[in-house]
């Protein structure tokens, strides 16, 4: 496969990369945890449980604040494969759909396992993290589609008719691949997103997710990133659903006061086309990441995957430091996120200088083995 254009980077250029990173994974976690606590519950269930303005903080949720779900987890383990696969691209084995695949095989195990199996050596450092060892209300149809280790393809999907967010919630990591052209991002999101879903809604809008990543952390305004991920989906055949909710999202925008009605307007179901236009919507009216994630968390339809989709959005659009601090002190496992993101920008702006022919680092190789 190849990954068209290759990006130069200067000393100003990776430190704008690495903060959209870090923003990327820290904001869909941000909002992964900000809609942990009100999970399956409509607006006025919400509204009773906190007050008429509804979520505007952390609630506790799996026994603490600031928790994140399956939904984080699944995404740091798709750094994990993408990594990986850069690592073994040396070897002249590649293929970053079975990496990712693999990985997201590590993740499954966190979901059975007590804790970290030391005996597997391919397991490398973030499947040694105990936290992650934690059930933290994975889908059905990710724990299906992983249940194996028979990895699903396009031509035969797992889960068939699966159109919901789980494999959307978990894409934002192909966006940061910003030396790929777009349409090999899209490509490669919608091939791992058949991993654990067949709809052709549910690849497309996975792939749409990781384009528009990839637009915001090159530097596009949302607006025009959207503009381009329309262009792109055109080309692919079952696009429609997809967009037609994002054409229906930037359609809101205009449409009066930012609300929860116009939010469940786009959708209030777990479908992942709906998912991605309201999560698009709250982002694009957004007067900062704190707007838009109460914004993205206060309706009836699924809080955790529009918020955590939002985050990503956001923190790939402004970077770290636009997320609010107090959010961030309290968010569950903020440094391995910190250091998985720090990784992956090291490993895609300086991976020669840590394995090559001339080069081989072996703390790197024993954080993300080749095996």
């Amino acid at each position: 496969m190849s990954t068209g254009t290759t990006a130069v980077w200067g000393r100003a250029e990776q430190q704008d990369f690495r903060s959209r990173v870090r923003g990327t994974l820290l904001g869909g976690a941000v909002g992964d945890a900000l809609g942990a606590g009100v999970s399956g519950l409509v607006l006025e269930e919400i509204r009773a449980a906190h007050g008429v303005e509804g979520v505007v903080d952390y609630v506790p949720a799996h026994g603490r604040r600031g928790a994140v779900t399956s939904l984080t987890q699944l995404t740091l383990f798709t750094v994990d494969g993408l990594i990986r696969a850069q690592v073994r691209r040396d070897t002249g084995a590649w293929h970053p759909p079975s990496d990712v695949h693999r990985a997201h095989l590590r993740w499954a195990a966190t979901q059975h396992d007590w804790g970290p199996d030391e005996r597997r050596e391919d397991n490398g450092w973030l499947a040694a993290e105990e936290w992650l060892y934690a059930r933290r209300e994975p889908t059905r149809e990710c724990l299906g589609g992983f249940g194996d280790s028979v990895m699903g393809t396009l031509d035969q999907p797992k889960n068939p008719t699966a159109r919901d967010a789980g494999a959307l919630t978990r894409s934002a990591p192909f966006g940061l691949l910003v030396g790929w052209e777009p349409g090999l991002v899209l490509q490669l999101a919608v091939e791992c997103a058949a991993q654990s879903h067949g709809h052709p809604a549910a690849q497309l809008a996975a792939g749409a997710f990781a384009v528009l990543v990839h637009g915001l952390a090159r530097g596009e305004s949302l607006d025009g990133a959207v503009q381009n991920v329309l262009a792109l989906l055109a080309e692919r055949p079952g696009h429609e659903p997809v967009t037609e909710a994002l054409r229906e999202a930037l359609g809101s925008v205009r449409q009066g006061i930012p609300g929860p009605a116009l939010i469940e307007a786009l959708g209030a179901s777990d479908a992942a086309e709906e998912v991605l236009a309201g999560a698009v919507y709250c982002a694009l009216v957004s007067e900062d990441v704190r707007h838009g994630l109460r914004l993205a968390v206060n309706h009836s339809g699924p809080s955790r995957a529009t918020a955590s989709v939002c985050g990503a959005l956001l923190g790939a659009l402004h970077g770290e430091t636009a997320l609010p601090p107090a959010w961030l002190a309290e968010l569950e496992g903020r440094a391995t996120l910190l250091e998985l993101a720090d990784d992956f920008a090291m490993e895609m702006t300086q991976g020669p200088a840590l394995h090559s022919p001339a080069a081989v680092a072996p703390g790197w190789l024993a954080r993300y083995p080749r095996g």
